[in-house]
């Protein structure tokens, strides 16, 4: 199904349809969703709806759901299917009448797509306080809707509830301090606000979302819009017909709290703290809990653990109680709106049920471009620093929060103030902070000594560090206290806006954004002392385990921690702190990151997820070249994607320092300008394009006389640019081995890479697959092939679109003089009788190849006669890959003619999944009695059955059969096939590795097989072997391995794995 879900167009049918699920009560409800997971019920094969999209669904949703699997026809057939089967009867005559009135479709009816209701998805919104305009729409809502009556004591609990809440929310409001200075934009486009009431107020016959997440950067507007529903429903606004009652739970708040109930957490908001519970529990539909800050939850480890909770009363955790809520376990029909930062998704994906994200962009760029003119007062000099901000990509994106905004503008108007000579060229986004809490600090009174200073800033630093290890970004009183912050710093911080109250909970502070938490929690680490935040382990082994979670994770908040503890190496910020701050920075940080880096050569970055670009941009931080320089030259391989300006910048920057750099993945997308100058228009003077110079420091890193491997796949490249590469690759301190060029655009310019191959003797290994060649881009590389300057050994051209016209040329200049003896064509389309081009001209000599694959090139039986001839006539070859075409019992007779002659020089075959049957084995049986050189045989997928095994397993008992691999992967075998394998496993001496994956052999025919293998003349050391049938054995392959046995059991065999592979 699509990400939006199909919602029905509205007609009486379904509203018919609908009274009747309305009709049921919640037992009868519930059953009714039991029956749809019997398939008798769902008559015929009608697909199953999955449990979890129907366990906590209400009738409108649940009518929306079965639109999804079903036409309308099918549903009304479903309905009185289950309907008899719950004894309804006269719902049952009922829904009869209905079926038969004429005109109700038979197939599926029409439907109206409307984005976003039961599938998970994704609206983007600007954090505009947009619930203020629906306010003053409520022409949104249907007027038709009533309220329900309800009891007068109701209806006074009712409002007493919304006048608290009320109160409650203006309160916070009133309580969160802005800057004096900070400006306010209100901007709310006629589009978004369309989206946004495309969520809160579906279609009628739509589903109305039930768990709602708003994601996004720190600041950017998530809480105050969950505010703003509970502030519009408490004033009748929002939702008023909807939702009797809301809940605002804070997370921060509730964080700390002793066990309580569900119900005594709801009493918290309740006027008299008497909640009516039992009124509650009654109309749980009408419930919406508004669960703010997900981010500072702990996720409980033994919650998969623990049975489900559906008891108001029951005492537990808080945070229990909030994940059962999540899960849809406690209050299942009420609805959930969830605030959280981007980072936590991923977790809440793994408790909610459909959830519906919605991701808070913060300001647009119009909005920040907006927000820099009203603050500077100056249009030319706003855009000025606005374009200077858009190319520093990660301060950028932090402005779409607007007090990084503020943060930015006033810490560029005050640099600008002092200095009239101020350069923004030179500034980074840790200069930034640094002038910015500088500049704060040189104003700030408080009444501390300078003796106190130090110590105070260190315990700042380590709150923030602390709070960032554990996702803590609330403190309470006992929290600075710990810390021994003095009232006096605290005040101060608050009243420089560092520090902010919260506005709903009593003595607690947080950071007024989280980047100054980061930024703090970064310093933390460059200044001197040995003790860690978190009370454990010293501050350089803290400091480690940082960076080594930064690099490998995309959690932007621990990439930007990691770029400023770079940043705050460099020389003049580390002074201008210790300055202001009157504290001293560590001067053992340089050497304890030497160390980190010298231990990066132990570990595989590329598989350990490794973040390059990251790590380059946090050097490129610093502009320490003799400090870049002695840290990368640990680096031996890197993998990066050049997709922007400030890929090429940081990459150009850190790649010409990378001295020892052997292997390297580089994908280029970043434009490059085809020519090599610029033209100024106001100096009217041309000069070299600075992404030029860029390009070539990338470039330099190929002849740096270490790199063997590159591998630049999924690049975009000019002419240009392409021929600056290759200038580099042909200097000859240049030692480049392979080379990988996957997926070029355009395809043209690889026309550039026969100056490469043209004289490089030690380029052996290339690959240009997964590129449509074309005549004259193959032409070209095809005859350099020939070319005795050419030593290209190992040469890949799969999925290239090459025609059978392409390939004869191409075999014939390899059979002229060339050193490739590995060639893979898979994925070509050679059918037909061109390909007899294979075999080559009977007196042309013999060819250096040796390995040949040929997997899904759409070869028939014809096409093995000429592959056979050829294989009498090269004595060279010994690997063929013929997976994937389709070649038939009479094909592979036609391959067994030359495969059965003695001198047939053929040692690896892959026949797996080319439709042939055991007939086909038979033919292959015969064969191996006369060949004596076959060693790797894989006839995986193929339906040969028990009787191709029991042919095969005739000439594997001969004591001549050199087979030591043999591939029977998804073959439909049985047990029955196990008493021949066995009889093999017993007697021969060659067989070492068996593939039986993918077919079911019960634990009777394990068994049968274990015999023979606990043997001590059984060879095969490596068996593979479904996983429950492993189990069963597991505990006796123990045994035998623990007595000296290499017999290995693979549940996967991984063909990425060197190890698994048969031999390509």
């Amino acid at each position: 199904m699509s990400s939006s879900a199909n919602i029905y167009v509205d007609n009486g049918s379904y509203n018919k349809l609908l009274s009747y699920l309305m009709g049921l009560d919640q037992p009868q409800l519930e059953e009714f969703k039991i029956c749809l997971q019997s398939s008798q019920l769902l008559l015929g094969n009608f697909q199953q709806i999955p449990w979890a999209n129907l366990k906590a669904i209400d009738p409108t949703n649940l009518l929306c759901l079965l639109s999804e699997y079903f036409s309308e026809r099918q549903i009304w057939e479903v309905t009185l299917s289950i309907f008899d089967n719950m004894n309804l009867t006269s719902q049952c005559t009922e829904v009869r009448a209905m079926m038969n009135v004429p005109g109700l479709p038979v197939g599926p009816v029409e439907r109206a797509s409307v984005t976003g209701h039961l599938q998970p998805g994704y609206l983007n919104i600007p954090p505009s306080l947009f619930v203020a305009e629906i306010a003053q729409t409520q022409g949104s809502q249907d007027p038709s809707q009533e309220e329900p009556e309800v009891p007068e004591e109701e209806k006074d609990h009712r409002r007493r509830y919304r006048e608290r809440m009320k109160a409650k929310i203006l309160t916070m409001w009133d309580n969160i301090p802005w800057p004096e200075d900070h400006i306010y934009l209100r901007n709310v486009t006629e589009k978004e606000h369309e989206g946004l009431k495309s969520l809160l107020y579906p279609n009628r016959t739509g589903a109305q979302p039930q768990t709602i997440v708003l994601e996004g950067l720190a600041g950017v507007g998530k809480t105050t819009l969950a505010m703003k529903v509970v502030l519009h429903w408490a004033e009748g606004f929002l939702f008023h017909q909807r939702f009797s009652y809301v809940f605002f739970i804070s997370c921060h708040k509730v964080r700390d709290m002793k066990d309580t109930t569900l119900a005594g957490l709801l009493s918290w908001d309740w006027p008299d703290s008497q909640a009516p519970i039992e009124a509650l529990m009654s109309r749980p539909e009408s419930l919406l809990f508004v669960i703010d800050g997900f981010e500072e939850m702990d996720v409980p480890s033994t919650l998969d653990e623990t049975p489900p909770c559906k008891d108001w009363y029951q005492q537990l955790p808080v945070n229990r109680i909030l994940f059962y809520l999540l899960k849809k376990e406690l209050v299942p029909l009420a609805t959930l709106l969830i605030t959280t930062k981007e980072y936590r998704t991923n977790d809440l994906k793994k408790l909610l049920l459909n959830p519906w994200f919605v991701q808070i962009v913060g300001f647009t760029e119009g909005d920040r471009e907006e927000y820099f003119i009203r603050y500077f007062g100056d249009q030319n000099k706003a855009k000025k620093i606005l374009h200077w901000v858009r190319k520093n990509e990660s301060l950028f994106h932090f402005c779409s929060a607007p007090m990084v905004c503020w943060t930015v503008c006033s810490c560029l108007k005050r640099q600008m103030a002092r200095n009239p000579h101020f350069q923004l060229s030179t500034q980074t986004t840790t200069s930034l902070y640094v002038y910015f809490f500088s500049s704060l600090l040189a104003t700030a009174e408080v009444s501390l000594s300078d003796q106190s200073w130090p110590d105070q800033w260190r315990a700042l630093c380590s709150l923030a560090a602390e709070g960032m290890w554990f996702w803590k970004f609330t403190f309470a009183k006992k929290d600075l206290k710990h810390r021994h912050l003095e009232a006096p710093v605290i005040g101060s911080l608050l009243r420089m806006n560092i520090l902010r109250k919260v506005s709903d909970c009593e003595d607690c502070v947080t950071f007024t954004h989280q980047s100054f938490q980061v930024f703090l929690g970064a310093m933390f680490y460059v200044l001197r002392g040995v003790r860690g935040s978190i009370g454990g382990p010293p501050k350089h082994q803290e400091m480690r385990v940082l960076l080594n979670d930064a690099l490998a994770d995309t959690n932007f908040y621990w990439n930007q921690m990691a770029l400023f503890f770079f940043g705050l190496l460099k020389r003049n910020l580390a002074e201008e702190l210790e300055d202001t701050l009157r504290c001293k920075m560590s001067h053992r940080t340089t050497d304890e990151l030497l160390e980190w880096a010298d231990e990066l050569e132990s570990y595989d970055l590329v598989s350990s997820c490794f973040e390059f670009l990251h790590f380059f941009e946090c050097l490129y931080e610093t502009r320490e070249e003799n400090f870049v320089r002695q840290i990368l030259s640990h680096l031996l391989e890197a993998d990066l994607d050049i997709f922007g300006s400030l890929q090429l910048q940081v990459s150009s920057f850190c790649l010409k320092h990378c001295q020892r750099l052997s292997k390297l993945r580089l994908s280029v997308s970043s434009a490059i300008p085809q020519t090599e100058l610029t033209f100024n228009l106001e100096t009217l003077e041309t000069r070299p394009h600075y992404k030029i110079r860029q390009w070539q420091d990338v470039c330099s890193v190929f002849s740096n006389g270490n790199l063997t491997e590159l591998d630049f796949s999924n690049s975009k490249l000019n002419a240009f640019s392409m021929k600056k590469l290759c200038y580099e690759l042909r200097n000859p301190r240049c030692k480049l081995q392979k080379l990988t060029c996957k997926s070029i655009t355009p395809v043209r310019i690889l026309k550039e890479l026969v100056l490469v191959l043209y004289g490089n003797h030690r380029l052996t290994h290339l690959n240009l697959s997964s590129n449509n060649l074309g005549i004259p881009v193959s032409t070209m590389i095809f005859k350099t092939l020939r070319h005795s300057a050419c030593n290209i050994q190992y040469l890949w051209l799969e999925s290239c679109g090459l025609t059978p016209l392409a390939c004869r040329h191409l075999f014939l200049e390899l059979s002229k003089n060339s050193s490739v003896r590995f060639l893979s064509l898979g994925d070509n389309d050679l059918s037909g009788v061109e390909v007899k081009s294979l075999q080559g001209p009977s007196e042309m000599p013999e060819s250096s190849l040796k390995e040949l694959s040929l997997w899904f090139c759409q070869l028939g039986t014809p096409s093995c006669k000429y592959l056979s001839d050829a294989l009498l006539k090269n004595k060279s070859l010994t690997h063929l890959n013929l997976r994937k075409n389709n070649l038939r019992d009479e094909g592979v007779k036609f391959l067994c003619k030359a495969l059965s002659r003695p001198d047939c020089s053929l040692q690896n075959l892959d026949l797996s999944d080319c439709s042939f049957t055991a007939e086909g084995c038979q033919e292959l049986a015969n064969a191996l009695q006369h060949n004596c050189n076959m060693k790797i045989l894989d006839i995986g997928s193929n339906d040969i059955q028990d009787d191709g095994v029991k042919h095969l397993c005739e000439v594997l008992k001969h004591p001549k059969c050199a087979l030591n691999t043999l591939g029977l992967e998804k073959c439909n075998l049985t047990p029955a096939c196990c008493q021949y394998l066995s009889s093999v496993l017993r007697s021969s001496k060659s067989l070492f590795n068996l593939n039986l994956l993918g077919n079911d052999l019960e634990p009777r025919g394990v068994s049968t097989l274990w015999k023979a293998l606990k043997k001590s003349t059984c060879k095969l050391q490596k068996l593979g072997l479904e996983k429950e049938l492993y189990n069963i054995v597991k505990g006796e392959l123990e045994e035998l391995q623990e007595r000296g046995s290499f017999l290995r059991v693979k549940c996967k065999w991984d063909f990425n794995d060197l190890e698994d592979k048969w031999w390509w």
